[in-house]
């Protein structure tokens, strides 16, 4: 998909990847401003406790950082939303550094599905999707493992685009 084109790393999107795309970026920001709480597993999934075992410390480290962080990914996110063509199919031109901002939101947006899909290291995610299928070919989670993976394939063909 991404490959690399006179120093920026170039795709095209059909309209629907520009869809689902925009709406996963849009949703990452959601979750970082107006729907930001600590006691959300993927809220805890993106800005994990640096003292595990010590509630204080890890707080006040908190306090010093977490605003940072979450303008931070507000800013990759947002990075993916202003590069995407409109409501249309088309190409993406990525200098370095938006390639890297959208690596980081795109692994934010993995995350974020994996928790919400229960997806853990050792999850088989084309066993997972193929019972999905089976299940209910129609289901809301078939579509959610499918996002997950395409965002996985994003995510790696821009990482091999900016290897090479």
């Amino acid at each position: 998909m991404f490959h690399r084109q006179a120093g920026r790393y170039v795709a095209n999107f059909a309209v629907d990847e520009v869809r689902v795309l925009r709406k996963v970026a849009s949703e990452v920001v959601g979750l970082l401003t107006d729907g930001f709480d600590h006691t959300d597993p993927v809220v805890g999934r993106l800005f994990p406790a640096v003292y595990p075992k010590d509630a204080p410390d890890t707080a006040e480290f908190r306090r010093y950082t977490e605003g940072d962080l979450k303008t931070a990914k507000i800013d990759q996110a947002g990075a993916i939303l202003a590069a995407l063509p409109d409501d249309a199919g088309g190409e993406v031109r990525l200098d370095a550094e938006t390639a890297e901002a959208w690596l980081r939101a795109l692994n934010d947006a993995r995350l974020a599905m994996g928790v919400r899909l229960e997806i853990k290291d050792g999850t088989d995610l084309g066993e997972e999707l193929d019972d999905a299928v089976a299940e209910d070919p129609a289901s809301s989670r078939v579509f959610q493992l499918s996002v997950y993976a395409y965002l996985g394939y994003l995510q790696e063909s821009l990482l091999n685009a900016l290897i090479d």
